[in-house]
């Protein structure tokens, strides 16, 4: 399964999804020095779109015998990610002053590059054995005339 770079790949992008269930968002501080930490699952949006995009992850981990379709999971996960990280850079630009945010709302940008890191090498690999069959077959109609 972890033959090829791709699903390497794939694997560091859903687990970096994963660990935003367990990071905080943001922290409020209070008047009094008091800490208030927001956590990603604490709104329910966030929540579903954590869902969603792990499980867009996992099933682009596990199609990893058929390369188109890897490649195509990969590319809706990392357009999914990418809608992600604007309505986090959105929420970021609205507190601003309000919050402080920890670095985690980074990790949508980071995972959709590895996607698109991933579905890229996908396709060329599969674009490079279909031109090797594709030589092969024109070669055995060569020696057969």
């Amino acid at each position: 399964m972890w033959q090829r770079i791709q699903t390497l790949y794939i694997g560091i992008a859903t687990a970096l999804t994963a660990a935003m269930f367990f990071c905080r968002m943001a922290t409020i501080i209070g008047p009094e020095g008091n800490d208030i930490d927001i956590r990603y699952y604490e709104k329910l949006p966030y929540l579903m779109m954590l869902i969603m995009l792990l499980t867009a992850g996992i099933c682009a981990v596990f199609t990893y015998k058929s390369r188109l379709l890897q490649a195509r999971v990969c590319i809706l996960t990392a357009l999914m990610l990418i809608g992600f990280q604007i309505w986090l850079g959105i929420d970021f630009i609205r507190y601003h002053n309000d919050m402080v945010f920890s670095i985690t709302l980074l990790f949508p940008i980071v995972s959709a590059i590895l996607n698109a890191i991933a579905a890229r090498g996908n396709l060329v690999d599969e674009m490079t054995l279909q031109a090797v069959k594709s030589a092969k077959k024109a070669r055995k109609k060569k020696f057969i005339r």
